[in-house]
């Protein structure tokens, strides 16, 4: 049976608004569970370059939140002045909500790393053993060859000591830039340098093999194959460390003042 023009259109009219209404329903019912994964995703990034002992057997949601509720202390700093902000919960503080804000974020300055806005107030995860802060995670972000890199960067007790760097997003080539997820590659970090003497941000990923820590305090491998993500690892890393990311922090930190 053959039915007119306008019975199909509002026939298909119909159909569109309900799947619309179903497709929407689920989305704000996934919505919580989304956020909750998101979240726990990101604490077992940072117990895992945070390097405590309870990471390794951290195999189960119940598993990671204990072992980041028993080392990490998240505090929210004013990021100009480096300085706590304790009129701010760390606990649902979203960084990344803050950048997106213009009320909570301004444009930041030109710079290598591509990082188009910087937040009023940004977390730092502090690795606690009772009131003894014994390394500090920085979050970081910047662009490599395809997409946004965006990671953590572990730094000693010294504010200056690296312990570790991960990746938890980015859209690198496998194989290639993609290699930044390798834990080979990974744990060449440990024991290089941050700064100079200077104190100047003087970490860089360089073309080739950069030798060991101690003969190579400043340099880590290149990733083969990889030239712009290993330069874009660098100019983050080097961002963030500078005075428009976490340097006011780390200076007051390793002063005793934050």
């Amino acid at each position: 049976m053959a039915h007119s023009t306008p019975y199909t259109i509002f026939f298909a009219g119909a159909v569109s608004v309900v799947c619309g209404v179903l497709v929407a329903s689920a989305a704000v019912a996934l919505k919580p569970m989304q956020e909750a994964n998101k979240t726990l995703d990101q604490r077992k990034q940072v117990i895992s370059v945070a390097g405590v002992a309870c990471a390794a057997d951290a195999t189960t949601p119940e598993a990671i939140n204990k072992c980041y509720e028993e080392n990490i202390r998240p505090v929210v700093i004013d990021l100009k002045a480096g300085s706590i902000d304790a009129g701010v919960e760390a606990a649902t503080f979203d960084m990344q909500r803050a950048m997106k804000d213009p009320a909570t974020s301004a444009a930041a300055p030109p710079n290598d790393a591509k990082v188009l806005r910087l937040p009023k107030n940004a977390k730092v995860y502090q690795v606690v053993a009772g009131d003894e802060v014994k390394s500090l995670i920085l979050p970081i972000q910047g662009y490599g060859l395809w997409s946004v890199l965006y990671g953590f960067l572990a730094l000693d007790a010294d504010g200056n000591t690296i312990k570790g760097i991960t990746f938890y997003e980015h859209g690198e080539t496998p194989g290639l830039g993609g290699e930044v997820d390798n834990p080979k590659w990974k744990s060449l970090w440990p024991g290089r340098k941050a700064y100079d003497a200077s104190w100047k941000p003087a970490i860089q990923v360089i073309k080739g093999q950069a030798g060991s820590p101690e003969s190579a305090p400043f340099a880590v491998d290149g990733l083969s194959g990889a030239t712009i993500t290993s330069n874009g690892v660098t100019k983050l890393v080097q961002f963030w460390l500078g005075e428009n990311g976490f340097g006011p922090y780390l200076s007051n930190f390793r002063e005793g003042r934050s």
